[in-house]
């Protein structure tokens, strides 16, 4: 495999398209509220929950390299998770008592105990159109993390007998966070999708798929299942970067690129209740609001920067120009983003807290 470093040229051709461990334990006698018994929580979708399957592909789209990870651990481990440190979805299954991390699927090392616990088949760059993918340096369509599943489910089948794994399955929790590289890498900064879709036909497409992959999941036996919407993409500082009239002296959220994920939202929660059946239940998980107010009121929060990422200029490094020349701010607590594109660790469990009601409704149920 090529250096990241011998990638450069390429990547900074990606860069105007795209946009947006050491091996994890399972967790020992951690506390489990309300006495839950979710043996599982399994990961779709993109770089907001990929812990490091990207590391496994071939793919300019990685982050498995300092500075990331930076505040992982005391070794400052570079998992292949797109921050300094954990995700939303490791937050989660720590409070559940589940383990302490989610994992990444296409880790061939991991042991039957730790699949059978959940993993993640997200893959930093993907969208739910497969050409977002492709555009974005060949990562996993969120479609194609559905076959992972199904070859996960024969695994684990092989392992312990189909009654078991049908159980496991249907008690477990599905999670599933994509879509921002759709609008902002694919949609808005490259002429494609464009010249054949309004933005409403473009947010129709996108929730065909997701319908699409829902579907899917349900036919495989899922039951509970939390669905992100967009982020208020308009936020993100390579947004503000690429599409603001004053990216230099004004560097505040560009307000009518997240009114796009605001309308895409609504429509997805429509979706979601739609598809609703008596035994499933399909959640919608609101990621715009919580981290539209960190960013537009970062000292609320305890932040200092919010127009910047905190590696680099923060104006548009990341992946692989965000690397061990890079310049890093010292404390990446005070910064609402880690790289031009992805929240801190700090934000991330901001964000988990405000998910709190959520994870408690199923883990009550």
């Amino acid at each position: 495999m090529a250096s990241p470093y011998t990638c450069l040229p390429l990547v900074f051709f990606i860069l105007h398209l795209i946009i947006f461990f050491p091996t994890p334990t399972i967790a020992v006698n951690h506390y489990r509220p309300f006495n839950n018994t979710v043996p599982a929580v399994f990961v779709f979708g993109d770089s907001t929950v990929d812990p490091g399957n990207n590391n496994f592909i071939d793919t300019v789209s990685r982050c498995d390299f300092p500075p990331y990870g930076r505040d992982f651990d005391p070794n400052h481990t570079p998992t292949g998770r797109f921050t300094n440190g954990r995700l939303v979805t490791d937050f989660i299954v720590s409070y559940a008592g589940i383990k302490d991390y989610v994992p990444p699927y296409l880790d061939s090392s991991l042991s039957i105990e730790e699949l059978m616990s959940g993993v993640s088949f997200a893959s930093g760059g993907t969208g739910y159109d497969p050409f977002t993918a492709q555009i974005n340096g060949g990562v996993i369509p969120v479609l194609n993390q559905l076959e992972y599943f199904r070859e996960y489910r024969r695994r684990v089948e092989k392992a312990v007998g189909k009654e078991k794994t049908e159980m496991l399955i249907r008690n477990a929790v599905f999670l599933l966070s994509a879509g921002t590289n759709d609008m902002l890498a694919n949609y808005y900064l490259t002429p494609f999708r464009r010249q054949t879709y309004s933005v409403p036909q473009y947010h129709n497409l996108m929730l065909q798929l997701t319908e699409q992959f829902l579907q899917g999941l349900m036919k495989e036996g899922a039951h509970t299942i939390a669905v992100v919407g967009l982020p208020p993409i308009g936020c993100l500082p390579i947004a503000i970067t690429a599409l603001s009239d004053n990216m230099l002296s004004s560097r505040r959220c560009v307000d009518k690129y997240s009114a796009v994920a605001r309308q895409y939202n609504s429509m997805l929660q429509n979706k979601l209740k739609a598809m609703q059946t008596p035994s499933t239940r399909i959640l919608y998980a609101d990621i715009y609001n919580p981290l539209e107010d960190i960013a537009k009121n970062p000292t609320k929060y305890g932040f200092e920067e919010a127009g910047q990422g905190c590696c680099g200029s923060g104006y548009f490094e990341f992946s692989i120009l965000c690397n061990p020349k890079s310049v890093v701010c010292p404390d990446a607590s005070k910064y609402v983003f880690w790289d031009a594109v992805h929240p801190t660790e700090a934000t991330y469990h901001k964000i988990f807290q405000s998910f709190i009601p959520l994870v408690n409704s199923f883990l009550k149920s």
